[in-house]
């Protein structure tokens, strides 16, 4: 797992609660359309922001469980979530889904399914765990809409190369929809919301997006500090001179447990 410097760490906690992010996880949010009372797994929930915002949207008389693999992520969360009584937050995979079956009326994952290599087995565990007509709402990147400017194109390639290994699959929307059916799910919709920066913004998904791969793919030695460095210095220059553009699509996915 990577370790962050202070400096990545500030620009990451910016990105998560900047623009781009907050963007993807309020479509995730108006797809699952939580309702008071609700009960809703947050399958994959970080750093707790999207679990804090449905907490409030289904209020005391509902409950928001909030499950991830990563201590450090959940230490975070159960600081966002402290006073928080109608929330609960506990380690685990994807699968098996330590709950009872269908004790929960909706669930959500945003950026959690990319990474999972046996996907109708989480697919499976969450049709236990959701009742009857249970809402699914899964948020992911199509990597393959990926388009980012570069004046050395070489090295672009080598470092974007790079950064996909760090997924299962990059075309993980265009797959979900026969997996969801053969797994009893009837898909509704599929929506797509593209992210485009023409600037470098210090709270866009471009500049976490820089910081994560400069060091991801020095982590796996797919290049060296030096070749990062001036990969990420580039990005900077054409922002100052008005010639960076970085595209990106997410999906998000919603279907209903059969």
């Amino acid at each position: 797992m990577l370790q962050f410097d202070e400096e990545t760490a500030r620009v990451l906690e910016d990105a998560y609660q900047g623009a781009d992010v907050s963007q993807r996880r309020r479509a995730s949010f108006d797809a699952l359309t939580p309702e008071p009372g609700d009960r809703i797994l947050d399958l994959g929930c970080g750093n707790g922001l999207l679990t804090l915002e449905l907490a409030r949207a289904v209020g005391p008389t509902g409950h928001v469980t909030g499950l991830d693999t990563s201590p450090d992520m959940l230490a975070a969360a159960r600081n966002r979530l402290e006073a928080r009584a109608n929330t609960t937050l506990a380690e685990g995979d994807a699968a098996p889904l330590p709950f009872q079956t269908e004790s929960f009326d909706k669930a959500v994952s945003l950026q959690v399914f990319e990474y999972l290599t046996d996907r109708r087995l989480a697919l499976r565990a969450l049709h236990k765990v959701l009742k009857p007509g249970g809402l699914l709402v899964v948020g992911d990147m199509h990597w393959d809409t990926l388009a980012w400017h570069s004046d050395n194109t070489t090295r672009m390639n080598r470092m974007l190369e790079a950064w996909s290994r760090h997924m299962a699959v990059r075309d993980l929307p265009a797959k979900l929809p026969s997996e969801l059916r053969s797994c009893g799910f009837e898909m509704q919709r599929m929506q797509p919301l593209a992210v485009c920066d023409t600037t470098l913004r210090p709270d866009g998904l471009a500049a976490m997006m820089i910081q994560l791969i400069r060091a991801f793919a020095v982590d796996i030695g797919a290049t060296d500090h030096d070749d990062a460095a001036a990969w990420a210095q580039e990005q900077q220059e054409l922002a100052a001179e008005g010639r960076f553009f970085m595209s990106l699509t997410h999906f998000v996915c919603t279907a209903r447990r059969q």
